[in-house]
């Protein structure tokens, strides 16, 4: 039985960065989510690393472990203050923000 990924995108404030967000796991894009929306993907038991990200501007890689049958929630959002969002064009990591639950 696989594990499940479980993204949140969260509607928090005025988010700047819009448009639908591409999930990576392992390197490989598996599915987009809108604002607002969860999504569960599929994921093999193991080590794995998490990135999102919406053309140039990207999260920070965050990893994780997951066993048979487990769920492994995250939530993201674009950035949502304007310094955060000026400095994202310097370093487009800042951009998008992922946290796990």
């Amino acid at each position: 039985m696989p594990a499940i990924l479980r993204l949140t995108r969260e509607r928090y404030g005025i988010e700047l960065r819009r448009g639908k967000f591409e999930i990576v796991i392992d390197g490989r894009g598996t599915a987009s989510i809108e604002r607002g929306d969860t999504v569960e993907v599929p994921t093999e038991p193991g080590h794995h690393a998490l990135r999102i990200h919406s053309g140039r501007y990207s999260s920070r890689e965050l990893s994780f472990d997951a066993a048979d049958g487990d769920v492994i929630s995250f939530r993201c959002y674009g950035a949502n203050l304007w310094p955060v969002w000026l400095a994202s064009f310097v370093l487009p990591n800042l951009g998008i923000w992922l946290k796990r639950e």
